[in-house]
Protein backbone atom coordinates (compact mmCIF):
# COMPACT_ATOMS: atom_id res chain seq x y z
CA UNK A 1 0.00 0.00 0.00
CA UNK A 2 2.99 2.28 -0.36
CA UNK A 3 4.91 2.48 -3.60
CA UNK A 4 2.23 0.75 -5.63
CA UNK A 5 0.14 3.79 -4.91
CA UNK A 6 2.74 6.11 -6.35
CA UNK A 7 3.98 4.52 -9.54
CA UNK A 8 3.08 6.41 -12.69
CA UNK A 9 2.86 4.88 -16.12
CA UNK A 10 2.37 6.79 -19.35
CA UNK A 11 -0.90 6.15 -21.10
CA UNK A 12 -0.80 4.84 -24.64
CA UNK A 13 -3.47 4.86 -27.33
CA UNK A 14 -4.10 1.20 -26.62
CA UNK A 15 -4.67 2.01 -22.97
CA UNK A 16 -6.67 5.22 -22.87
CA UNK A 17 -7.09 6.80 -19.49
CA UNK A 18 -9.43 9.56 -18.46
CA UNK A 19 -8.72 10.93 -15.04
CA UNK A 20 -11.37 12.05 -12.62
CA UNK A 21 -10.35 15.65 -13.14
CA UNK A 22 -10.82 15.42 -16.87
CA UNK A 23 -7.17 15.51 -17.88
CA UNK A 24 -5.92 14.33 -21.22
CA UNK A 25 -5.41 10.61 -21.80
CA UNK A 26 -1.79 11.34 -22.65
CA UNK A 27 -0.94 12.60 -19.19
CA UNK A 28 0.62 10.23 -16.67
CA UNK A 29 -1.83 8.61 -14.36
CA UNK A 30 -1.22 7.20 -10.89
CA UNK A 31 -1.42 3.46 -10.89
CA UNK A 32 -4.03 2.11 -8.55
CA UNK A 33 -3.13 0.31 -5.39
CA UNK A 34 -2.88 -2.77 -7.54
CA UNK A 35 -0.32 -4.73 -5.54
CA UNK A 36 -0.46 -4.58 -1.79
CA UNK A 37 -3.74 -2.63 -1.75
CA UNK A 38 -5.32 -5.38 -3.80
CA UNK A 39 -3.95 -8.06 -1.51
CA UNK A 40 -5.11 -6.22 1.59
CA UNK A 41 -8.52 -5.75 -0.02
CA UNK A 42 -8.70 -9.51 -0.48
CA UNK A 43 -7.64 -9.98 3.13
CA UNK A 44 -10.27 -7.51 4.25
CA UNK A 45 -12.95 -9.24 2.21
CA UNK A 46 -11.91 -12.66 3.49
CA UNK A 47 -11.34 -11.86 7.14
CA UNK A 48 -13.45 -8.73 7.55
CA UNK A 49 -13.91 -7.61 11.14
CA UNK A 50 -12.00 -10.60 12.44
CA UNK A 51 -8.72 -9.27 11.06
CA UNK A 52 -8.54 -5.74 9.67
CA UNK A 53 -10.71 -4.28 12.44
CA UNK A 54 -9.96 -7.13 14.80
CA UNK A 55 -9.51 -5.20 18.03
CA UNK A 56 -12.85 -3.38 17.83
CA UNK A 57 -14.55 -6.54 16.65
CA UNK A 58 -13.03 -8.57 19.45
CA UNK A 59 -14.32 -6.15 22.08
CA UNK A 60 -17.83 -6.04 20.63
CA UNK A 61 -18.19 -9.77 19.99
CA UNK A 62 -16.62 -10.69 23.32
CA UNK A 63 -18.93 -8.28 25.14
CA UNK A 64 -21.90 -9.88 23.40
CA UNK A 65 -20.78 -13.29 24.64
CA UNK A 66 -20.03 -12.20 28.20
CA UNK A 67 -23.19 -10.13 28.61
CA UNK A 68 -25.86 -12.13 26.76
CA UNK A 69 -24.13 -15.51 26.30
CA UNK A 70 -25.67 -16.93 23.10
CA UNK A 71 -28.52 -14.40 22.84
CA UNK A 72 -27.06 -12.47 19.89
CA UNK A 73 -26.32 -15.46 17.64
CA UNK A 74 -29.50 -15.20 15.56
CA UNK A 75 -28.92 -11.47 15.18
CA UNK A 76 -25.45 -12.26 13.81
CA UNK A 77 -27.04 -14.61 11.27
CA UNK A 78 -29.10 -11.67 10.00
CA UNK A 79 -26.00 -9.48 9.96
CA UNK A 80 -24.24 -12.17 7.91
CA UNK A 81 -26.97 -12.00 5.27
CA UNK A 82 -26.68 -8.21 5.23
CA UNK A 83 -22.90 -8.35 4.88
CA UNK A 84 -23.14 -10.79 1.96
CA UNK A 85 -25.58 -8.50 0.13
CA UNK A 86 -23.54 -5.35 0.78
CA UNK A 87 -20.23 -6.87 -0.25
CA UNK A 88 -21.76 -8.33 -3.40
CA UNK A 89 -23.21 -4.98 -4.46
CA UNK A 90 -19.93 -3.18 -3.76
CA UNK A 91 -17.81 -5.56 -5.84
CA UNK A 92 -20.42 -5.56 -8.63
CA UNK A 93 -20.15 -1.80 -8.89
CA UNK A 94 -16.37 -2.03 -9.09
CA UNK A 95 -16.38 -4.82 -11.68
CA UNK A 96 -18.94 -3.31 -14.05
CA UNK A 97 -17.95 0.36 -13.83
CA UNK A 98 -14.20 0.16 -13.22
CA UNK A 99 -14.58 2.94 -10.64
CA UNK A 100 -14.48 3.15 -6.89
CA UNK A 101 -17.47 4.03 -4.77
CA UNK A 102 -16.16 7.53 -4.08
CA UNK A 103 -15.87 8.40 -7.77
CA UNK A 104 -19.31 6.97 -8.54
CA UNK A 105 -20.94 8.99 -5.77
CA UNK A 106 -19.31 12.14 -7.10
CA UNK A 107 -20.53 11.44 -10.63
CA UNK A 108 -24.06 10.31 -9.81
CA UNK A 109 -25.07 12.64 -6.98
CA UNK A 110 -25.13 16.34 -6.31
CA UNK A 111 -22.29 18.13 -4.57
CA UNK A 112 -24.16 18.30 -1.27
CA UNK A 113 -25.04 14.62 -1.26
CA UNK A 114 -21.47 13.74 -2.19
CA UNK A 115 -20.18 15.85 0.69
CA UNK A 116 -22.63 14.09 3.03
CA UNK A 117 -21.47 10.62 1.98
CA UNK A 118 -17.77 11.45 2.24
CA UNK A 119 -18.28 13.27 5.52
CA UNK A 120 -19.96 10.18 6.96
CA UNK A 121 -17.10 8.01 5.71
CA UNK A 122 -14.48 10.31 7.22
CA UNK A 123 -16.30 10.45 10.56
CA UNK A 124 -16.74 6.68 10.69
CA UNK A 125 -13.14 6.02 9.71
CA UNK A 126 -11.79 8.48 12.24
CA UNK A 127 -13.75 6.67 14.93
CA UNK A 128 -12.30 3.40 13.70
CA UNK A 129 -8.77 4.84 13.80
CA UNK A 130 -9.41 5.83 17.41
CA UNK A 131 -10.31 2.24 18.19
CA UNK A 132 -7.16 0.98 16.48
CA UNK A 133 -4.87 3.12 18.62
CA UNK A 134 -6.93 2.24 21.68
CA UNK A 135 -6.28 -1.39 20.78
CA UNK A 136 -2.53 -0.73 20.59
CA UNK A 137 -2.68 0.86 24.04
CA UNK A 138 -4.73 -2.02 25.46
CA UNK A 139 -2.29 -4.59 24.06
CA UNK A 140 0.68 -2.94 25.79
CA UNK A 141 -1.28 -2.48 29.02
CA UNK A 142 -1.67 -6.26 29.11
CA UNK A 143 2.13 -6.36 29.05
CA UNK A 144 2.43 -3.79 31.85
CA UNK A 145 3.21 -0.71 29.71
CA UNK A 146 0.93 2.36 30.09
CA UNK A 147 -0.81 3.53 26.95
CA UNK A 148 0.41 7.13 27.19
CA UNK A 149 3.97 5.85 26.74
CA UNK A 150 3.10 3.75 23.68
CA UNK A 151 0.41 5.43 21.57
CA UNK A 152 2.36 8.57 20.47
CA UNK A 153 5.43 6.61 19.32
CA UNK A 154 3.15 4.07 17.60
CA UNK A 155 1.31 6.83 15.73
CA UNK A 156 4.58 8.42 14.62
CA UNK A 157 5.96 5.04 13.58
CA UNK A 158 2.92 4.11 11.46
CA UNK A 159 2.85 7.55 9.83
CA UNK A 160 6.54 7.31 8.96
CA UNK A 161 6.32 3.74 7.69
CA UNK A 162 3.55 4.62 5.26
CA UNK A 163 4.95 7.93 4.00
CA UNK A 164 8.55 6.81 3.69
CA UNK A 165 7.89 3.49 2.01
CA UNK A 166 8.87 0.93 4.65
CA UNK A 167 5.36 -0.18 5.50
CA UNK A 168 5.43 -2.94 2.88
CA UNK A 169 7.67 -5.01 5.15
CA UNK A 170 5.98 -4.08 8.42
CA UNK A 171 2.51 -4.95 7.13
CA UNK A 172 3.56 -8.59 6.63
CA UNK A 173 4.67 -8.80 10.23
CA UNK A 174 1.43 -7.19 11.44
CA UNK A 175 -0.58 -9.56 9.27
CA UNK A 176 1.12 -12.63 10.73
CA UNK A 177 0.60 -11.32 14.26
CA UNK A 178 -3.10 -10.83 13.52
CA UNK A 179 -3.52 -14.50 12.65
CA UNK A 180 -3.53 -15.17 16.39
CA UNK A 181 -7.26 -14.48 16.41
CA UNK A 182 -7.84 -17.58 14.33
CA UNK A 183 -7.29 -19.43 17.59
CA UNK A 184 -10.85 -18.55 18.60
CA UNK A 185 -12.47 -21.42 16.64
CA UNK A 186 -10.18 -23.81 18.50
CA UNK A 187 -10.94 -22.09 21.79
CA UNK A 188 -14.66 -22.43 21.05
CA UNK A 189 -14.38 -26.19 20.65
CA UNK A 190 -12.11 -26.68 23.66
CA UNK A 191 -14.35 -24.45 25.79
CA UNK A 192 -17.18 -27.04 25.60
CA UNK A 193 -20.14 -24.68 25.09
CA UNK A 194 -23.72 -25.85 25.48
CA UNK A 195 -24.25 -26.91 21.88
CA UNK A 196 -28.00 -27.32 22.29
CA UNK A 197 -28.36 -23.69 23.35
CA UNK A 198 -26.00 -22.62 20.58
CA UNK A 199 -28.13 -24.37 17.97
CA UNK A 200 -31.42 -23.01 19.29
CA UNK A 201 -30.15 -19.41 19.45
CA UNK A 202 -28.86 -19.66 15.90
CA UNK A 203 -32.38 -20.33 14.56
CA UNK A 204 -34.68 -18.74 17.17
CA UNK A 205 -34.76 -14.94 17.42
CA UNK A 206 -33.94 -13.38 20.77
CA UNK A 207 -34.61 -9.76 21.65
CA UNK A 208 -34.47 -7.78 24.87
CA UNK A 209 -36.18 -4.36 24.89
CA UNK A 210 -33.37 -2.72 26.79
CA UNK A 211 -31.05 0.10 25.85
CA UNK A 212 -27.91 -1.97 26.43
CA UNK A 213 -29.09 -4.76 24.12
CA UNK A 214 -30.13 -2.35 21.35
CA UNK A 215 -26.85 -0.44 21.49
CA UNK A 216 -24.91 -3.68 21.39
CA UNK A 217 -26.92 -4.73 18.33
CA UNK A 218 -26.05 -1.45 16.62
CA UNK A 219 -22.40 -2.01 17.54
CA UNK A 220 -22.49 -5.50 16.03
CA UNK A 221 -23.83 -4.03 12.79
CA UNK A 222 -21.16 -1.32 12.78
CA UNK A 223 -18.41 -3.80 13.49
CA UNK A 224 -19.44 -6.20 10.74
CA UNK A 225 -20.95 -3.97 8.03
CA UNK A 226 -18.50 -1.12 8.46
CA UNK A 227 -18.90 1.86 6.07
CA UNK A 228 -15.25 1.85 5.06
CA UNK A 229 -15.51 -1.81 4.04
CA UNK A 230 -18.00 -0.86 1.33
CA UNK A 231 -15.52 1.59 -0.20
CA UNK A 232 -12.70 -0.87 0.43
CA UNK A 233 -14.39 -3.75 -1.37
CA UNK A 234 -15.16 -1.72 -4.52
CA UNK A 235 -11.67 -0.19 -4.58
CA UNK A 236 -10.07 -3.61 -4.23
CA UNK A 237 -11.91 -4.90 -7.30
CA UNK A 238 -11.00 -1.83 -9.36
CA UNK A 239 -7.37 -1.92 -8.31
CA UNK A 240 -7.10 -5.56 -9.37
CA UNK A 241 -8.17 -4.50 -12.87
CA UNK A 242 -11.24 -6.73 -12.81
CA UNK A 243 -13.66 -6.71 -15.74
CA UNK A 244 -17.35 -7.65 -16.01
CA UNK A 245 -16.28 -11.09 -17.22
CA UNK A 246 -14.49 -11.62 -13.90
CA UNK A 247 -17.62 -10.86 -11.90
CA UNK A 248 -18.71 -14.47 -11.18
CA UNK A 249 -15.38 -15.23 -9.51
CA UNK A 250 -15.32 -11.89 -7.71
CA UNK A 251 -18.86 -12.45 -6.49
CA UNK A 252 -17.95 -15.89 -5.14
CA UNK A 253 -14.92 -14.42 -3.35
CA UNK A 254 -17.05 -11.68 -1.79
CA UNK A 255 -19.72 -14.08 -0.56
CA UNK A 256 -17.22 -16.60 0.82
CA UNK A 257 -15.26 -13.82 2.48
CA UNK A 258 -18.35 -12.35 4.13
CA UNK A 259 -19.50 -15.74 5.40
CA UNK A 260 -16.00 -16.55 6.65
CA UNK A 261 -15.79 -13.24 8.52
CA UNK A 262 -19.08 -13.83 10.27
CA UNK A 263 -18.15 -17.42 11.15
CA UNK A 264 -15.06 -16.08 12.93
CA UNK A 265 -17.26 -13.53 14.70
CA UNK A 266 -19.65 -16.25 15.83
CA UNK A 267 -16.79 -18.32 17.23
CA UNK A 268 -15.61 -15.31 19.26
CA UNK A 269 -19.08 -14.88 20.76
CA UNK A 270 -19.46 -18.60 21.53
CA UNK A 271 -15.95 -18.99 22.96
CA UNK A 272 -16.39 -15.97 25.23
CA UNK A 273 -19.86 -17.13 26.30
CA UNK A 274 -18.47 -20.54 27.21
CA UNK A 275 -15.70 -18.96 29.27
CA UNK A 276 -17.32 -15.99 31.01
CA UNK A 277 -20.92 -15.93 29.74
CA UNK A 278 -23.44 -14.20 31.97
CA UNK A 279 -20.89 -12.10 33.90
CA UNK A 280 -22.03 -8.81 32.34
CA UNK A 281 -20.26 -6.34 30.06
CA UNK A 282 -16.50 -6.61 29.63
CA UNK A 283 -14.40 -4.61 32.04
CA UNK A 284 -10.96 -4.99 30.50
CA UNK A 285 -8.97 -6.52 27.68
CA UNK A 286 -7.71 -9.14 30.12
CA UNK A 287 -11.27 -10.36 30.59
CA UNK A 288 -11.68 -10.64 26.83
CA UNK A 289 -8.45 -12.64 26.66
CA UNK A 290 -9.81 -15.23 29.08
CA UNK A 291 -11.69 -16.89 26.21
CA UNK A 292 -8.32 -18.06 24.83
CA UNK A 293 -7.39 -19.94 28.00
CA UNK A 294 -8.52 -23.31 26.57
CA UNK A 295 -5.85 -22.81 23.91
CA UNK A 296 -3.04 -20.94 25.66
CA UNK A 297 -3.70 -21.52 29.34
CA UNK A 298 -1.85 -18.98 31.51
CA UNK A 299 -0.38 -17.35 28.42
CA UNK A 300 -3.82 -16.36 27.12
CA UNK A 301 -3.25 -12.67 27.87
CA UNK A 302 0.13 -12.71 26.14
CA UNK A 303 -1.35 -14.40 23.08
CA UNK A 304 -4.27 -11.98 23.01
CA UNK A 305 -1.96 -8.96 23.35
CA UNK A 306 0.23 -10.25 20.54
CA UNK A 307 -2.69 -10.60 18.14
CA UNK A 308 -4.34 -7.36 19.24
CA UNK A 309 -1.16 -5.40 18.61
CA UNK A 310 -0.68 -6.82 15.13
CA UNK A 311 -4.29 -6.31 14.06
CA UNK A 312 -4.44 -2.78 15.46
CA UNK A 313 -1.17 -1.74 13.83
CA UNK A 314 -2.26 -3.21 10.51
CA UNK A 315 -5.64 -1.47 10.51
CA UNK A 316 -4.17 1.69 12.04
CA UNK A 317 -2.53 2.41 8.67
CA UNK A 318 -5.00 0.73 6.31
CA UNK A 319 -8.14 2.49 7.56
CA UNK A 320 -6.98 6.15 7.37
CA UNK A 321 -5.19 5.52 4.09
CA UNK A 322 -8.29 3.97 2.54
CA UNK A 323 -10.45 6.90 3.65
CA UNK A 324 -7.98 9.40 2.24
CA UNK A 325 -7.86 7.49 -1.04
CA UNK A 326 -11.67 7.37 -1.35
CA UNK A 327 -12.07 11.09 -0.67
CA UNK A 328 -9.18 11.96 -2.98
CA UNK A 329 -10.76 9.82 -5.67
CA UNK A 330 -14.07 11.63 -5.29
CA UNK A 331 -12.35 15.01 -5.38
CA UNK A 332 -10.26 14.05 -8.41
CA UNK A 333 -6.97 15.11 -6.82
CA UNK A 334 -3.52 13.56 -6.50
CA UNK A 335 -3.48 10.40 -4.37
CA UNK A 336 0.10 9.41 -3.64
CA UNK A 337 2.08 8.84 -0.46
CA UNK A 338 5.34 9.61 -2.27
CA UNK A 339 4.27 13.16 -3.12
CA UNK A 340 4.97 16.16 -0.97
CA UNK A 341 2.27 17.99 0.95
CA UNK A 342 2.44 20.68 -1.72
CA UNK A 343 1.58 18.17 -4.47
CA UNK A 344 -1.05 16.15 -2.57
CA UNK A 345 -2.28 18.35 0.28
CA UNK A 346 -5.76 16.83 0.59
CA UNK A 347 -4.66 13.19 0.49
CA UNK A 348 -1.71 13.51 2.88
CA UNK A 349 -3.51 16.04 5.07
CA UNK A 350 -6.46 13.72 5.64
CA UNK A 351 -4.19 10.78 6.37
CA UNK A 352 -2.12 12.75 8.86
CA UNK A 353 -5.16 14.30 10.53
CA UNK A 354 -6.78 10.92 11.11
CA UNK A 355 -3.59 9.53 12.64
CA UNK A 356 -3.13 12.52 14.95
CA UNK A 357 -6.77 12.73 16.01
CA UNK A 358 -7.10 8.98 16.50
CA UNK A 359 -4.01 8.81 18.70
CA UNK A 360 -5.04 11.87 20.72
CA UNK A 361 -8.54 10.58 21.48
CA UNK A 362 -7.23 7.09 22.29
CA UNK A 363 -5.04 8.60 25.04
CA UNK A 364 -7.98 10.08 26.94
CA UNK A 365 -8.79 8.43 30.29
CA UNK A 366 -11.84 6.65 28.92
CA UNK A 367 -12.36 2.95 29.53
CA UNK A 368 -10.82 1.23 26.53
CA UNK A 369 -13.58 -1.38 26.17
CA UNK A 370 -16.30 1.25 26.27
CA UNK A 371 -14.35 3.30 23.74
CA UNK A 372 -14.02 0.34 21.39
CA UNK A 373 -17.72 -0.49 21.60
CA UNK A 374 -18.70 3.19 21.36
CA UNK A 375 -16.83 3.63 18.09
CA UNK A 376 -18.67 0.62 16.69
CA UNK A 377 -22.01 2.12 17.71
CA UNK A 378 -20.99 5.17 15.67
CA UNK A 379 -20.16 2.89 12.75
CA UNK A 380 -23.56 1.25 13.04
CA UNK A 381 -25.37 4.59 12.98
CA UNK A 382 -23.47 5.84 9.92
CA UNK A 383 -23.49 2.60 7.94
CA UNK A 384 -27.17 2.85 6.81
CA UNK A 385 -26.49 6.27 5.29
CA UNK A 386 -23.71 4.89 3.10
CA UNK A 387 -25.85 1.84 2.29
CA UNK A 388 -28.51 4.12 0.78
CA UNK A 389 -25.95 5.44 -1.71
CA UNK A 390 -24.81 1.91 -2.51
CA UNK A 391 -28.36 0.71 -3.05
CA UNK A 392 -29.28 3.64 -5.30
CA UNK A 393 -26.18 3.14 -7.43
CA UNK A 394 -26.75 -0.58 -7.90
CA UNK A 395 -30.40 0.07 -8.82
CA UNK A 396 -29.51 2.37 -11.72
CA UNK A 397 -29.71 0.59 -15.06
CA UNK A 398 -28.08 3.60 -16.71
CA UNK A 399 -24.98 2.74 -14.70
CA UNK A 400 -24.94 -1.07 -14.56
CA UNK A 401 -27.24 -2.05 -17.40
CA UNK A 402 -28.50 -5.61 -17.01
CA UNK A 403 -26.37 -6.03 -13.88
CA UNK A 404 -28.52 -3.54 -11.95
CA UNK A 405 -30.71 -4.68 -9.06
CA UNK A 406 -33.95 -3.57 -10.73
CA UNK A 407 -35.16 -6.16 -13.31
CA UNK A 408 -36.19 -4.90 -16.77
CA UNK A 409 -39.84 -3.97 -17.19
CA UNK A 410 -41.75 -6.79 -18.91
CA UNK A 411 -45.34 -5.89 -18.03
CA UNK A 412 -47.88 -5.27 -20.80
CA UNK A 413 -48.71 -1.63 -21.52
CA UNK A 414 -51.54 -0.13 -19.45
CA UNK A 415 -55.01 0.35 -20.98
CA UNK A 416 -54.31 4.07 -21.48
CA UNK A 417 -51.70 3.13 -24.10
CA UNK A 418 -54.03 0.98 -26.26
CA UNK A 419 -53.70 1.61 -29.98
CA UNK A 420 -56.13 3.85 -31.82
CA UNK A 421 -57.90 0.83 -33.25
CA UNK A 422 -59.31 0.33 -29.73
CA UNK A 423 -58.62 -3.40 -29.77
CA UNK A 424 -58.88 -5.16 -26.41
CA UNK A 425 -55.82 -6.54 -24.72
CA UNK A 426 -54.99 -10.19 -25.51
CA UNK A 427 -55.95 -11.24 -21.98
CA UNK A 428 -59.57 -10.21 -22.51
CA UNK A 429 -61.82 -13.25 -23.12
CA UNK A 430 -65.18 -11.50 -23.24
CA UNK A 431 -67.15 -12.43 -26.37
CA UNK A 432 -69.06 -9.22 -26.26
CA UNK A 433 -65.82 -7.23 -26.06
CA UNK A 434 -64.23 -9.30 -28.79
CA UNK A 435 -67.24 -8.75 -31.00
CA UNK A 436 -67.10 -5.08 -30.26
CA UNK A 437 -63.42 -5.02 -31.16
CA UNK A 438 -64.07 -6.91 -34.38
CA UNK A 439 -66.88 -4.60 -35.35
CA UNK A 440 -64.68 -1.67 -34.57
CA UNK A 441 -61.96 -3.09 -36.78
CA UNK A 442 -64.47 -3.75 -39.58
CA UNK A 443 -65.99 -0.29 -39.35
CA UNK A 444 -65.28 1.67 -42.53
CA UNK A 445 -62.59 4.24 -42.12
CA UNK A 446 -62.68 7.62 -43.77
CA UNK A 447 -60.46 8.03 -46.76
CA UNK A 448 -57.45 10.24 -46.53
CA UNK A 449 -58.42 13.87 -46.98
CA UNK A 450 -57.27 15.66 -50.07
CA UNK A 451 -54.91 18.52 -49.86
CA UNK A 452 -56.65 21.72 -48.90
CA UNK A 453 -55.56 25.23 -48.17
CA UNK A 454 -54.40 25.70 -44.60
CA UNK A 455 -56.98 27.19 -42.29
CA UNK A 456 -56.89 28.28 -38.74
CA UNK A 457 -59.75 25.87 -37.95
CA UNK A 458 -58.19 22.80 -39.60
CA UNK A 459 -57.67 21.16 -36.22
CA UNK A 460 -61.39 20.72 -35.55
CA UNK A 461 -61.89 17.49 -37.55
CA UNK A 462 -58.84 15.97 -35.83
CA UNK A 463 -60.25 16.93 -32.47
CA UNK A 464 -63.57 15.28 -33.33
CA UNK A 465 -61.84 12.11 -34.50
CA UNK A 466 -59.74 11.98 -31.34
CA UNK A 467 -62.86 12.45 -29.24
CA UNK A 468 -64.66 9.64 -31.07
CA UNK A 469 -61.69 7.29 -30.66
CA UNK A 470 -61.54 8.03 -26.93
CA UNK A 471 -65.27 7.35 -26.57
CA UNK A 472 -64.92 4.06 -28.44
CA UNK A 473 -62.06 2.98 -26.11
CA UNK A 474 -64.17 3.76 -23.04
CA UNK A 475 -67.08 1.73 -24.43
CA UNK A 476 -64.86 -1.26 -25.16
CA UNK A 477 -63.30 -1.13 -21.67
CA UNK A 478 -66.80 -1.17 -20.15
CA UNK A 479 -67.66 -4.23 -22.25
CA UNK A 480 -64.40 -5.86 -21.19
CA UNK A 481 -65.20 -5.29 -17.53
CA UNK A 482 -68.77 -6.51 -18.00
CA UNK A 483 -67.57 -9.62 -19.87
Amino acid sequence: MTRDLDTTVPATPADPVTTASGTSPTTPRPRSLRGRWGRLALVAAAAGPGLVAANAGIATYASAGSQYTYGTLFFMVLVTVALVMVQEMAVRLGAYTGKGLGALIREQFSLRLTALALGCLLLANTGLVVSEFAGIGAAFELLGVPKWAVIPPAALLLWSLVLFGSYRYAERIFLLMSLVFFAYPIAMILGHPHWGQVGSHLVIPHFEPRKAFILLGVALIGTTVSPYMQFYAAAGVVDRGAKPGDYPMIRADAILGAVFACVISLTIIIATAAAIGGTGPLDSAAQAASALKPVAGQDAELLFAFGLLGASALAGAVVPLSASYAIGEAAGVERSVSRSFRDAPLFLGLFTAQIVLGAAVAMTPVDVIQMLIGTQVLQGLISPIVLVYLLILTNRRSLLGKAANTPPATASPPPSSWPASAACPPSCSSRQCSAGSASADQRPRPSAPTAAPRRSSSSKPNAKASSGSAALQITLRQRCDAG
